[in-house]
């Protein structure tokens, strides 16, 4: 399903591509919520990937004049949550995404895609062995 209520959302979905987070799932949640009406949800392969790729979303969206009310775990790279109002993206560091399974807790919602994320093309085998798993066993002693 196309999403089309706000003919700026692809802007959000090109920030989050931008940095090659992958597994970029866009929900809408107006139905569901008051909080949000998009959910932007996407991985990165590293803490340091998802640091990454949320302190570049944010400088992406600001060159369209669009500020963050809130940013949320940026430095600690596990799940960085960035608010933008209507759109909240969830950028995470992947045993965390299934930790949390945020797409579980809103299996209501809409799946729906931009031109953007229509386009978009999942990353090839040979880029996902890049990511060596690092850091995923610290991780779960912390969350636990």
């Amino acid at each position: 399903m196309k999403y089309d209520p706000d003919p700026d959302i692809d802007l959000y979905v090109k920030a989050v591509l931008g940095k090659k987070a992958y597994d970029v799932v866009m929900l809408d949640v107006r139905e569901l919520t008051s909080v949000a009406d998009v959910f932007i949800i996407c991985n990165g392969r590293s803490n340091r990937q998802v640091t990454a790729i949320a302190e570049f979303i944010q400088v992406e969206l600001k060159k369209s004049g669009k500020k963050p009310l809130s940013a949320e775990g940026v430095r600690e790279g596990h799940w960085a949550l960035i608010d933008y109002g209507h759109v909240l993206i969830h950028v995470f560091y992947k045993p965390v995404r299934e930790f949390y399974d945020l797409e579980g807790l809103w299996v209501d919602a809409k799946r729906v895609k931009t031109e953007s994320l229509e386009n978009y093309v999942l990353a090839s085998p040979d880029e996902a062995s890049e990511w060596d798993g690092e850091d995923e066993d610290d991780f779960e002693e912390e969350i636990l």
